[in-house]
């Protein structure tokens, strides 16, 4: 189990141009890899925002919203709703012996297909900011990733922060990292309305 303060945004349609051209330049960090594609079953549980369940290759990831942490600035180019989130990860076939025990009625397995490029920054101890390769081993930092998503046949695109680390330090590694890559922000404006964990998206891929 390990915890993370994260910030996302969803939005509907294809990935804008001006959104890649910019993950693409050295403005949101030097170190970048080949985009991922996979998809991924996710839980879908009505009232249930608070819970996050997917099965990723095989395996069970289970995320419980610990706290939301009200609106963090993103520079001038909007604001989004932070949350902290616990993180449970089991393999199968013990993974398919845990869902069946999920007390939840109204439930739906969607799948999500992504195509996602990362990036990932390192908190020093000094508190400056580096960035360095996504599969690189490090105890205090924050992944930055914007993917592609198709979902019952509709296009959404997301971009999201997540901090991981010593619990004490996530939500301050969080506001430190948001702030280091806003400053070369050229994307679009982003806004708390469309800023929100996975389940709540789901909730509004799956009533529309």
């Amino acid at each position: 189990m390990f915890a993370t303060a994260e910030l996302r945004w969803f939005y509907q349609g294809i990935l804008p141009n001006e959104m890649i051209k910019w993950f693409q330049s050295g403005g949101a960090g030097e170190e970048l890899k080949a985009p991922e594609e996979r998809e991924d079953l996710y839980l879908y549980a009505a009232g249930y925002e608070y819970l996050n369940i997917k099965l990723r290759e095989e395996r069970l990831e289970v995320k419980w919203r610990q706290a939301e942490l009200g609106e963090l600035s993103f520079r001038n180019a909007g604001k989004g709703k932070a949350e902290k989130w616990l993180k449970w990860i089991c393999g199968s076939p013990p993974a398919q012996s845990l869902i069946a025990t999920i007390p939840i009625e109204t439930r739906e397995w969607v799948r999500v297909k992504k195509s996602r490029t990362q990036r990932q920054f390192q908190v020093l101890s000094d508190e400056s900011i580096i960035s360095v390769p996504v599969d690189a081993d490090i105890n205090q930092g924050c992944t930055v990733e914007l993917t592609q998503l198709i979902v019952k046949g509709e296009a959404w695109w997301s971009l999201a922060f997540e901090a991981f680390g010593e619990d004490e330090n996530l939500i301050a590694t969080l506001h430190k990292v948001v702030e280091w890559v806003a400053k070369s922000y050229s994307g679009l404006s982003v806004q708390a309305a469309s800023s929100s964990g996975y389940p709540k998206w789901l909730s509004m891929t799956v009533n529309r």
